[in-house]
């Protein structure tokens, strides 16, 4: 079910009673502002959804994406790396059979690791231009709504960086550019360089965030929120699947941090303070349990409930972990959150807090 257009007492009416008066009520997915931009998404957005496209997993890529649009959720991410440029094929066969009107939904794409050649990566000039061709190319699309610097080259002066993004955007490859894996003071310096030269900021910085990764997101990013705008789209809410509990009892064959390119996963896992994490999970699991919803679903909740997040990006690979993130979350009270700072005992404080 998704709430569009409705009036505010409505919407707060239907959720407050929702539990009572409609007990199948499953799904519920809101939008946002991107940052400070016009730019509506969805508060979940699928990313890492055809990473695994080089395999079986391309026709579940179609159901996922088939369920998640017709549930509200209009942002879909890949990048010109996930599967050597596969990922951003399989998008764009999906999209094209669906017929979807491309007004209605979201996709993002990320430059940098484009081929082998010296030329094919990094953010200069040519290979932000080239590269994002070649992405539109894969996708099938005239433009992509996002394109994202996939971290910051030292090889690229900044003013290039700006002035290749804000090329692209006038030439009406993309709509908006943001930043990926940036430092706050690169983005500044992003920023000022667009002011400077007349130029396009960015609006926006995919980061890592969820319970064991919380400084940046925490404390650096809503400083940027309102200084400049620039929101926060965040990834790995689940932490490669830590929070799901499905390491507490070791490394299933069939996981993620079993396959081969993922032995920093398994190392952390079984690392010291892996286990420290799996503990304070395991008593994560039990508050959700109380709450009446799923450690995934609170882990998500978590994280949206943070200032300047725009949208969180869920990585899925079946229906049953879709729809389990999807599912109505539990309320978020101070409460709650006060509660889970105290389990995890690493809530970043910022300066300003610090001089207080």
């Amino acid at each position: 079910y998704l709430i569009k257009g409705l009036d505010f007492f409505y919407v707060y009416f239907l959720l407050k009673y929702s539990a009572f008066f409609f007990p199948n009520l499953l799904i519920l997915v809101f939008h946002r502002n991107l940052g400070k931009s016009g730019l509506r998404v969805s508060c979940l957005g699928l990313g890492e959804l055809v990473l695994k496209a080089g395999g079986i997993f391309i026709s579940m890529a179609e159901n996922l994406m088939t369920i998640a649009y017709e549930n509200g959720v209009n942002l879909f991410d890949t990048a010109e790396v996930y599967a050597s440029g596969r990922a951003e094929i399989t998008l764009g066969n999906i999209i094209k059979k669906k017929g979807w009107r491309r007004s209605s939904f979201v996709i993002t794409t990320k430059i940098y690791w484009g081929g082998q050649a010296e030329t094919e990566r990094g953010l200069s000039r040519k290979h932000i231009i080239e590269g994002l061709r070649g992405s539109l190319s894969r996708l099938q699309l005239d433009y992509v709504d996002i394109v994202f610097a996939n971290r910051n080259d030292v090889n690229s002066p900044m003013e290039e960086i700006v002035r290749a993004m804000t090329f692209v955007i006038n030439q009406g490859m993309a709509m908006y550019w943001g930043t990926s894996r940036w430092s706050a003071m690169e983005i500044m310096e992003a920023y000022s360089v667009a002011r400077q030269f007349n130029l396009i900021p960015p609006v926006c910085e995919q980061a890592e965030y969820h319970y064991f990764q919380r400084d940046k997101v925490e404390v650096q990013l809503p400083e940027l929120y309102h200084k400049i705008g620039v929101g926060a789209m965040t990834w790995s809410p689940l932490a490669c699947g830590l929070i799901t509990g499905k390491y507490s009892d070791g490394v299933p064959e069939c996981s993620r941090a079993a396959m081969k390119g993922y032995q920093w996963l398994k190392e952390r896992v079984n690392s010291e303070e892996g286990r420290r994490q799996l503990a304070k999970i395991k008593e994560l699991h039990l508050l959700a349990d109380r709450l009446g919803c799923t450690a995934a679903q609170l882990a998500i909740a978590w994280c949206l409930r943070s200032e300047g997040v725009s949208s969180v990006l869920l990585g899925v690979s079946n229906t049953d972990q879709l729809l389990e993130n999807l599912g109505i979350l539990s309320q978020m009270t101070p409460q709650t959150i006060t509660e889970i700072d105290a389990l995890l005992g690493n809530k970043p404080h910022s300066k300003k807090e610090s001089r207080a």
